[in-house]
């Protein structure tokens, strides 16, 4: 005779800490719930579960998230219960907290004698009693035979719903005091999850403002020197698409956020000639010595005007460095090859070209074929040669 085999029996602290460490990684509340439920069906074997969330938006309760045997589970979003919800009321009103519940678990079979007891103790047209009543039909609308609630402060966050167990069984201590303790995490996670979500949103909604006033900033140039006008925008995009093409052909990797650094220094190369005189600007003619002085000093100008904002900490090298050259005869400090950050070589590139085939107060625009070729021809003494390869293959794909 072959022995049966028992069930293993669940270590319900050892999948609570599990849960816990796990749920403290995760950000996002769909994917924090969907976690949750999944981890319920499988390891206590019901035949289903789903999440009950509280929307503070539209002030009412939302079925998030349902998991198991196909016909029990709830369409996400579909059920959606107010504060008059019986259930709601169960949870989340001071007056009902007095009613006892097994581990703040309102369990089906548990309901159905204390409905019973009210109706004996207290008549059939007791307000608790009819309150529980309509309580049980909620649950049996969810097929759930156990309602955990979740607080955050007092309170109510969410309701786990549980759907009977695979064996039949009843659900038994250990399992109720796993699902009240995990329910409390769960609270507490999601409330951070909801807050990493909102200082997300808020973030996202500062970075757009900020990169609209950067380029309100940008245009402030523009309108001292009108030798300049849509100067930075060219440079901008002459600079993105040299470096998507290196990135293209292989001859560098950029961090993920390099493109939008680029974009700001890109813009922002030439702040620092707000603090130029106009008649160093506009000058027709050879520039002094010391005109030649006050104009080089623009770089770092521009790091000045841009250092106290940190959002562009790493724009700030293509502001201050797009002037150095290759053999290490640029400005402001000299530095040679691989020194000058790939950001900066990227725009002294760009800005040469469009300077080039730009009118200026002392010439006219050159033709690009001649501003390429000059460009070829200082590839390895004043740009850097890898950025000059790509430049090249977009100018003759017709794509620059």
């Amino acid at each position: 005779m072959i022995p049966m085999k028992l069930p293993t029996k669940i270590d319900y602290k050892k999948e609570l800490e599990a849960a816990s460490k796990t749920m403290i990684m995760i950000h996002d509340p769909k994917t924090l719930m969907r976690l949750i439920v999944r981890m319920i069906v499988s390891k206590v074997k019901v035949k289903h579960a789903g999440m009950i969330l509280y929307d503070a938006q539209r002030d009412t309760y939302i079925v998030r998230i349902s998991r198991g045997e196909r016909g029990l589970k709830i369409p996400a979003g579909y059920a959606r219960l107010d504060h008059k919800s019986s259930l709601i009321r169960v949870f989340s009103r001071k007056e009902y907290k007095s009613l006892s519940f097994r581990q703040n678990a309102l369990v089906l079979d548990d309901l159905n004698k204390m409905i019973w007891q009210e109706s004996v103790l207290n008549g059939v047209n007791n307000g608790i009693g009819e309150l529980l009543h309509l309580a049980k039909e909620e649950m049996q609308m969810f097929s759930a035979i156990a309602c955990v609630p979740a607080y955050c402060q007092d309170t109510l966050l969410a309701i786990l719903l549980l759907g009977e167990k695979m064996d039949g069984e009843h659900f038994d201590q250990d399992e109720l005091d796993f699902f009240s303790a995990l329910a409390s995490d769960v609270a507490m996670a999601i409330k951070n999850a909801q807050l990493f979500t909102d200082l997300k949103k808020e973030a996202e909604r500062n970075r757009d403002l900020f990169l609209r006033t950067t380029t309100v900033l940008a245009s402030t140039i523009e309108a001292k020197d009108r030798y300049t006008r849509g100067h930075t925008e060219r440079v901008t995009d002459y600079a993105l698409a040299i470096a998507r093409q290196m990135a293209a052909n292989g001859s560098l990797t950029f961090p993920n956020n390099f493109f939008e650094n680029l974009y700001l220094a890109g813009l922002l190369h030439d702040i620092g000639k707000i603090a130029v005189p106009e008649s160093i600007l506009g000058k027709p003619g050879k520039l002094t010595e010391e005109e030649i002085k006050i104009m080089r000093e623009h770089t770092l100008r521009g790091v000045e005007i841009l250092k106290p904002l940190a959002e562009l900490e790493e724009s700030l090298k293509g502001v201050k460095y797009h002037h150095e050259r290759y053999d290490g005869k640029g400005y402001p400090d000299g530095l040679k090859g691989d020194e000058i950050p790939i950001m900066a070589a990227i725009i002294a590139a760009a800005d040469t070209l469009d300077a080039m085939t730009s009118d200026r107060p002392y010439r006219k625009s050159m033709d690009k074929n001649y501003a390429i070729e000059e460009i070829k021809r200082n590839s390895g003494t004043q740009f850097h040669p890898v950025v000059v390869q790509a430049l090249v293959e977009l100018f003759e794909r017709g794509e620059i």
